[in-house]
């Protein structure tokens, strides 16, 4: 499957979730010469694909998808965040692009993506959380509660300290923009969404670290804990960091992962195809991380 989906680099990015153990694609529409909607959605369904995550209410994508069986996270893209704010206006971005859709199968809402203090989507800063609130609000008023989570996707970028895992915090900077986030998650019982890309944490330390391809534990941390992948620690350094600030019952979604097969000297085809590989298997085939243990993994891997 992974390989498959290699070759469609420029078009689809590969998701999976483990508690249905299927496999999905998030579909970024980026390039030139892309197929149809309706093409793409054929190739999902063509190649059990039950899981799609696209990046704004793109209305052909939405109309191709009714009637299928494919589960949908849609965003809110940052642009978008600012008139969020007004309680009215989410009730009908909603209305609009959820409500019409009544046999599309909606699961995740993410409200914003990778914004942060200190890149260049630092002017979405004030409207996140309030966007958030609304669009909930707006779920829940629809009836659609238990059926759609609402959440923001966040990144590794936020974190101060990663390494060893069980010292994960975020950046001084960044608390006061993420911990009442946290806390409404965690009084909503939502999850966290997070984009966790190993290639960006220096995998030339260590390549087998980073590509699932260790035979021994890299990384011991407090209590024992065994890291034989990079992952796995940087996905345990976000709950360590949650966990700091009040959200340590807050569940992490990885809303995207993957690995670039150009660009850099480990940027290569066959470390793209080695990760994503390796991934899926990890992640059908492990319970959880070793701080969380049991705890099912929901994924997308971004090609």
């Amino acid at each position: 499957m992974a390989s498959k989906l290699l070759l469609l680099g420029l078009l689809i990015n590969l998701l999976i979730v483990k508690d249905a153990q299927s496999v999905g694609v998030c579909y970024g529409r980026n390039g030139y010469g892309l197929p149809s909607e309706r093409d793409v959605v054929r190739l999902y369904q063509r190649n059990n694909i039950t899981r799609m995550r696209i990046y704004d209410p793109h209305q052909p994508t939405l109309e191709a998808l009714r009637g299928t069986n494919i589960e949908l996270m849609i965003g809110v893209p940052n642009d978008r965040l600012q008139s969020l704010n007004d309680q009215n206006a989410a009730n009908i971005w909603v209305r609009d692009n959820i409500q019409r859709y009544p046999n599309v199968r909606f699961r995740y809402i993410a409200v914003g993506n990778n914004v942060d203090p200190n890149n260049g989507n630092s002017r979405y800063v004030p409207f996140v959380l309030r966007a958030m609130q609304n669009v909930h609000n707006a779920v829940r008023a629809a009836g659609l509660g238990n059926q759609i989570k609402v959440s923001t996707a966040t990144y590794t970028g936020l974190l101060w300290s990663s390494f060893p895992p069980s010292i994960g915090a975020f950046r001084d900077n960044v608390r006061g923009f993420i911990e009442p986030i946290i806390r409404f998650l965690s009084q909503n019982n939502l999850p966290m969404f997070a984009n966790i890309y190993p290639y960006y944490a220096n995998p030339n330390s260590n390549l087998p670290f980073a590509l699932f391809t260790a035979t021994q534990p890299v990384v011991i941390d407090n209590g024992g804990r065994q890291y034989f992948n990079l992952f796995d620690a940087m996905l345990d350094a976000h709950y360590a960091a949650q966990a700091r600030l009040g959200g340590g019952n807050v569940e992490i979604v990885v809303s995207e992962s993957g690995w670039p097969s150009s660009g850099g000297p480990v940027a290569t085809i066959g470390n793209a195809g080695t990760y994503y590989m390796n991934l899926i298997a990890h992640v059908r085939g492990t319970r959880g991380t070793p701080l969380k243990p049991g705890r099912s993994y929901t994924e997308n891997i971004r090609i």
